[in-house]
């Protein structure tokens, strides 16, 4: 077998999750994912997948096993992050303008507003909301929200980017068009991406590699490598090979759903 090209940015080895009430959401959790690469966590709702996003966060601990993540992406200063979180919901201040969202993380770092104006405009711009810095979130679609939060996340110029089933709650054409601008900055800003969805769809279209893991409690079963090159457009949807990456995903998460059975 062919070693990687490069090196893991984040190695879980052995992971167990044990919560207060007896649930075991993760118990032998073993994931590499290696710079560069857009990682697509794939299960049913409940195996444990934001649960070992949150553990790679550090916003959560492991009971047992190795958690490591590499110095490769270490912060450089105080107002850029290693690691940006964006959440299922969008988790806006709703009294804050979409402007006041975004600077969030560079005020937490002591950034005033004034030096902060060009990277949040940049960022709100990255998202396709040049014009909407004033507009606040209850004057904004849900998709138009979300793009709020991938802006926040965006300001930090973050290494690598943590989604925890960021477009679930949208309906399917505007999931679609964030699919495509997701990509599409995935590229200019050069992220490492673990992306957690229940959607062999949106993994398929996504990822370059797609690991599935089992009803709880969660591990890996099965990984599928997305051999297509990016840039994708939209028309990779009806592709053939969009279609064998789906039926050989969806097979891999049967029987893991079996074997969890």
């Amino acid at each position: 077998m062919t070693e990687p090209a490069t090196p893991p940015v984040i190695r879980l080895g052995g992971v167990r999750k044990e919560f207060s009430n007896g649930v075991v959401a993760l118990d032998g959790l073993d994931l590499e994912v290696r710079e560069g690469e857009f990682l697509s966590l794939l299960g049913p709702s409940g195996c444990g997948k934001s649960t070992a996003l949150r553990i790679v966060a550090g916003l959560m601990s492991a009971d047992a096993g190795a958690v490591q993540v590499a110095a490769s992406v270490a912060a450089g200063d105080a107002s850029q992050h290693d690691i940006a979180y964006v959440f299922q919901e969008p988790t806006l201040m709703p009294w804050a303008s979409a402007f006041d969202n975004v600077w969030l993380p560079l005020r937490l770092a002591g950034i005033p507003r004034r030096d902060a104006g060009d990277r949040v405009r940049a960022a709100l711009a990255g998202v396709g909301l040049d014009g909407f810095e004033a507009a606040y979130p209850r004057e904004l679609s849900g998709g138009m929200r979300m793009r709020v939060s991938i802006a926040r996340a965006l300001v930090t110029r973050p290494r690598l980017l943590l989604m925890d089933e960021p477009f679930a709650a949208l309906d399917e054409i505007t999931r679609f068009k964030l699919n495509d601008d997701l990509l599409r900055l995935t590229e200019a800003q050069g992220w490492t991406v673990v992306f957690v969805t229940h959607s062999v769809f949106e993994s398929a279209f996504l990822a370059s590699r797609i690991a599935v893991m089992s009803a709880r409690p969660g591990r890996i079963a099965g990984e599928i490598a997305v051999d297509v090159p990016y840039p994708r457009s939209a028309a990779f949807r009806t592709d053939p090979r969009f279609a064998e990456i789906c039926r050989a995903t969806s097979t891999v998460l049967q029987r893991a759903m079996g074997e969890a059975a």
